[in-house]
């Protein structure tokens, strides 16, 4: 399914669903982050995905990003939780979904990198070489946020 991303446009549609997401700032020993790039928008992103009923956050947080790229990982704390209002999704089947993600920091532990369904490529970056990614806005302010590290988690 196709999807726009709308960020703090006037003219975005208005959201009529919301749903939990998880989502994951990975980084390896080397620093370099993981990332997707998403068959559903061709944008790079971090690994994430939506909340299934039976699990916790970190439960859905380390299902997706194994789905996605293939990476084990452990949550070693939390960057924060985004919900903004300007940010919605529209899909192609008429749901417009305001964004909710909560956003973990994660280390790797095990597997080997492979695309899935919902990436068409799976790699590590170097934090330098992220301006040159087509991220989203949204997606790109959790990275910020979880690469530096703060002590307390963002809300917004």
């Amino acid at each position: 399914m196709s999807r726009i991303d709308f960020f703090n446009d006037p003219e975005a549609p208005r959201a009529n669903s919301i749903r939990v997401a998880v989502s994951a700032v990975v980084r390896d020993d080397a620093g370099r982050l993981l990332l997707i790039h998403r068959t559903d928008n061709s944008r790079h992103s971090i690994p994430g995905g939506g909340l299934e009923i039976g699990e916790t956050p970190v439960q859905a947080v380390v299902r997706e990003v194994k789905e996605e790229t293939g990476i084990d990982v452990v949550v070693t704390g939390l960057v924060g939780v985004f919900s903004n209002p300007d940010h919605v999704i529209a899909y192609d089947d008429g749901e417009v979904r305001q964004e909710f993600s909560v956003c973990f920091r994660a280390d790797p532990i095990g597997g080997a990198l492979r695309p899935s369904a919902e990436s068409k490529a799976v790699e590590w970056v170097a934090p330098d070489e992220l301006a040159a990614r087509d991220i989203h806005p949204s997606i790109r302010l959790r990275i910020d946020r979880g690469l530096e590290y703060r002590a307390e988690p963002y809300y917004a």
